[in-house]
């Protein structure tokens, strides 16, 4: 199974193997931290950088998006690492092969493309978004009554097996007033966390996500 059911203040999410999750309520796809373009930018500066990385990156998100047919999907920052080039033309491509969906962007530290390239690409941006009961950001905060969802941190988990065994997993991270998801974009790098007492983290391998048991549970 590449998907966990969650709830969270009264909606039903589903954690997708692809690092994203599908509000099935609103038919919205949310993911977050695609960097799109980085690996463009490394070469330019003369650092290697996997080759074809871009194009996997939308072919992963186009396949979910057959899958899952969201009326819109809301990125919570970093859709772009940084200043323009050629990658941004080919999300152009992208987003004109999905025109019947709503793509928006609440904007992060990355994104600094000029406003006129966003209004191009038919993306709306936004510095937050309210909707129900979730404030989507892309730090996470922890100032209001809603219950945050944002991305930036790029959360992953350490799991540990028999003897000297373990393994660095992506994860999605619930803690009593806001979640983080996990980095969609492949070439992002991740920062260990150590879920507390009544948090939650779902650990993400190449074919499904798996809760992970905190100290105590």
């Amino acid at each position: 199974m590449n998907t966990c059911l969650v709830q969270v203040r009264g909606e039903r999410l589903q954690l997708l193997v692809e690092r994203a999750v599908y509000w099935s309520r609103r038919r919205m796809l949310i993911l977050s931290d695609l960097h799109l373009g980085k690996a463009a930018h490394f070469r330019s500066a003369g650092i290697a950088a996997p080759a074809g990385l871009e194009q996997r990156n939308l072919d992963r998100l186009d396949a979910l998006i057959k899958r899952t047919r969201p009326h819109e999907i809301l990125m919570l920052g970093d859709l772009f690492h940084s200043s323009y080039n050629k990658v941004w033309e080919d999300f152009i491509a992208f987003r004109s092969n999905h025109g019947d969906v709503g793509f928006s962007l609440v904007t992060g530290n990355h994104d600094v493309l000029h406003p006129d390239l966003y209004q191009r690409a038919g993306i709306a941006t936004m510095a937050f978004r309210n909707e129900g009961p979730f404030l989507f950001t892309h730090h996470p905060t922890s100032t209001t009554d809603l219950y945050g969802m944002a991305g930036h941190v790029h959360p992953a988990v350490r799991l540990s097996g028999k003897g000297r065994q373990a393994i660095s997993l992506p994860c999605f991270w619930f803690g009593a007033r806001g979640a983080v998801l996990p980095a969609f974009g492949g070439f992002t790098g991740t920062h260990l966390i150590r879920p507390g007492p009544g948090e939650r983290a779902f650990a993400i391998t190449s074919e499904q996500v798996i809760r992970v048991r905190i100290n105590g549970e």
